[in-house]
């Protein structure tokens, strides 16, 4: 059985999708970010930096296992169950690239947005649409990709999955661009699964 540690944020959804894609037993432990408890003892002992998403595999040879970084948990459980990581090396190597687009340049950029516009003292519209134009830039690549296969890695992958919650907390924005189609058609595909709609929900 896993522990997973989480809230209804972008990172937190690409840990439970991938734990219900691959089909692993998990109990949700909703970490309220808002309330501070992510700042709790209890919660630091199982990932110091104080961020969510992380988990505790209890199902380890040797004693439990305790991970964070939504990327990392992906591909743990991706590993653990030999699923959705490409077996072809060229393969397996694009997957590990778009799961780091939407972990790193996506994320960061779409993160900022929410920080520019809630978080800092600073709340300028300059710096929101600047963080926005960003998040569309790197979503453009992935449209790009996407013209002519159904998914980054042209099977389903970790970067699917890695990407899709992105797309959904800015699919305003997307809508608002209106020049995204490949990702739209993408998104489709993935929101109609099981397993993602779960995930997606997990935390509610």
């Amino acid at each position: 059985m896993i522990d997973l540690y989480t809230f209804n944020t972008s990172n937190g959804h690409r840990a439970s999708i991938i734990l219900e894609e691959c089909g692993l037993p998990y109990r949700v432990h909703k970490v309220d970010l808002a309330k501070g408890e992510q700042k709790a003892p209890e919660f630091l002992n199982i990932n110091p930096a104080g961020a969510i998403p992380a988990i505790v595999d209890h199902d380890v040879p040797g004693g439990p296992l305790k991970l964070s970084q939504s990327g990392a948990i992906m591909l743990y459980a991706a590993e653990k169950t030999g699923r959705f990581l490409p077996t072809d090396p060229a393969r397996r190597a694009q997957a590990l690239q778009w799961l780091m687009l939407a972990v790193t340049d996506v994320a960061r950029a779409s993160t900022s947005i929410f920080l520019s516009s809630a978080v800092l003292p600073d709340k300028s519209p300059a710096n929101v649409a600047y963080f926005e134009e960003q998040t569309l830039r790197y979503l453009r690549v992935a449209e790009a990709r996407l013209a002519g296969r159904d998914f980054l890695a042209d099977e389903l992958s970790v970067a699917d999955f890695a990407l899709y919650p992105l797309y959904a907390v800015r699919k305003a924005l997307v809508d608002k661009a209106g020049d995204l189609p490949e990702l739209t058609r993408w998104s489709a595909a993935l929101a109609a699964r099981p397993g993602v709609d779960k995930g997606m929900r997990a935390a509610d």
